[in-house]
């Protein structure tokens, strides 16, 4: 007979090892579901967390890596298996098929989060891994000294150029308003690098290139001038799409793709929970997943209790 968990937390970042934690605490026979190699989700790609309370300027890498190590002290590794299939999971057993296994369990915690948005133009898909990149702290090593665009206006992206400024000889920002949407305090570092040069009121219309990135082609929206950027190296960081491709036919989702849940964390199927960037929120940031990994733990063991007591 196939062992049924009381939860499987599908996801390592930060909001599904938060829901580890307090679930081994919790005592609740709990499995972890990660596809990727390294924990941590995606603040493993940031350069330095600034905004961590008590742990000012850590690497993403080392606060993913604690949180990690958080959890195996308390015995949970993440198994790792891509997810094929969840099945049933508005049922009182669900159903989660990987390529290797079949698993079932009473709860869900869904903490699979989001992916980077794409700018869907020319070349993109032509030189990913060949001078386009979505993560400046992984790549940007390699242009050293030479010339990087990063597209974007919010907090990543003005991370990124204050990041590959440090090791390029120039960098350029474009972003489609007159002004950033970063915090103050990012913006004011942007603007403290004198090899930073800003491109406002700009779109990509193409990245350009053959065996490798040779530039982007922008046009000002305000004028309708086109004009071509010389880089080595261009960096996307123009916001997150949800990874809930799996769950679109079986949850309720917003119009942007998230699952509608609220602080507990509750979504539209019965003892299935969501944590982190996968869900509709206002503040998409380490700390608030981490508060989602265990709001979504005290739901989860809310609704065991009831079905083991009777109160449906």
């Amino acid at each position: 007979m196939e062992k049924t968990y009381d939860l499987i937390i599908i996801g390592s970042g930060p909001a599904g090892l938060s829901a580890a934690i307090y679930a081994q605490r919790a005592g609740l026979d709990t499995l972890v579901l990660e596809k990727e190699y390294i924990s941590g989700g995606q603040v493993v790609n940031t350069a330095e967390v600034d905004n961590y309370p008590g742990m000012p300027g850590i690497s993403g890498m080392d606060l993913g890596e604690a949180f990690g190590a958080h959890a195996r002290k308390l015995g949970l590794e993440p198994q790792r298996e891509k997810i094929l299939s969840l099945e049933n999971i508005s049922g009182e057993i669900k159903t989660i098929r990987t390529k290797k296994h079949e698993y079932q369990a009473k709860t869900l915690i869904l903490a699979f989060g989001a992916e980077h948005r794409k700018l869907d133009i020319p070349g993109e898909d032509d030189l990913s891994g060949l001078g386009v990149s979505y993560c400046a702290t992984c790549d940007g090593a390699f242009y050293k000294d030479r010339t990087a665009v990063v597209v974007g206006g919010g907090n990543v992206a003005a991370e990124d150029a204050v990041f590959l400024s440090g090791l390029c000889e120039r960098v350029y920002l474009v972003h489609r308003r007159d002004a950033l949407r970063a915090d103050q305090a990012l913006q004011e570092k942007v603007f403290a690098c004198e090899n930073i040069e800003m491109v406002w009121d700009s779109v990509p219309l193409e990245i350009l290139g053959q065996d490798e990135v040779t530039g982007l082609k922008i046009r000002n929206i305000k004028t309708n001038e086109e004009r071509e950027l010389t880089a080595e190296g261009v960096f996307i960081a123009v916001g997150i799409v949800p990874n809930t491709t799996l769950v679109k036919d079986q949850l309720k989702l917003d119009e942007n793709g998230y699952i509608c849940a609220g602080e507990e964390g509750v979504t539209s199927a019965p003892g299935v929970f969501a944590a982190g960037d996968i869900r509709t929120k206002a503040l998409r940031q380490i700390v608030t997943a981490v508060s989602d990994g265990a709001n979504a733990v005290a739901s989860a063991q809310k609704y065991l209790w009831r079905k083991d007591n009777g109160n449906d």
